[in-house]
């Protein structure tokens, strides 16, 4: 198999597979290649960047497998962040979250406490909200 950089009469560029380049020649000339764009079968190859092997024998490099725990940390790290840039409308919540959502009030960020029951009408209303764990600092 090859990816092959085409182009066609609207220049419009992208990319498709074809078992070799002899194949790419008969689909073409039967017609059989168009532009995913706008449909046209002008079409013609570009210039492609070579596959250059760099050693003979060297056995294929697996990255590390990421640390769940480390990628956990990062995420609440920044939407904590995230939070740290909103308004903080306390226990109206749920109220200033539909406010927005209706049009009611200001499109803005803002965070709160809100009971699960209330997070879970939210969501069933359409409304994205996002539980954060609070930050140590909070607890005190």
């Amino acid at each position: 198999m090859i990816v092959l950089d085409l182009s066609c009469d609207r220049e419009h560029r992208f990319e498709a597979w074809f078992a070799s380049g002899d194949a790419f020649e008969h689909q073409l000339a039967a017609g059989l290649v168009s532009c995913p764009h706008c449909g046209s079968s002008g079409i013609r190859r570009l210039p492609s960047a070579p596959y250059v092997q760099t050693s003979s024998h060297s056995a294929p490099v697996v990255p590390a497998a990421p640390d769940p725990q480390a990628i956990a940390r990062r995420l609440i790290e920044a939407l904590r962040q995230a939070a740290s840039q909103s308004e903080d409308v306390g226990e109206r919540f749920a109220e200033e979250a539909r406010r927005i959502h209706h049009g009611n009030a200001e499109e803005r960020p803002i965070r709160g406490q809100a009971k699960a029951a209330e997070m879970i009408e939210l969501m069933e209303e359409g409304i994205p909200v996002l539980p954060v764990p609070p930050d140590k600092e909070d607890l005190h």
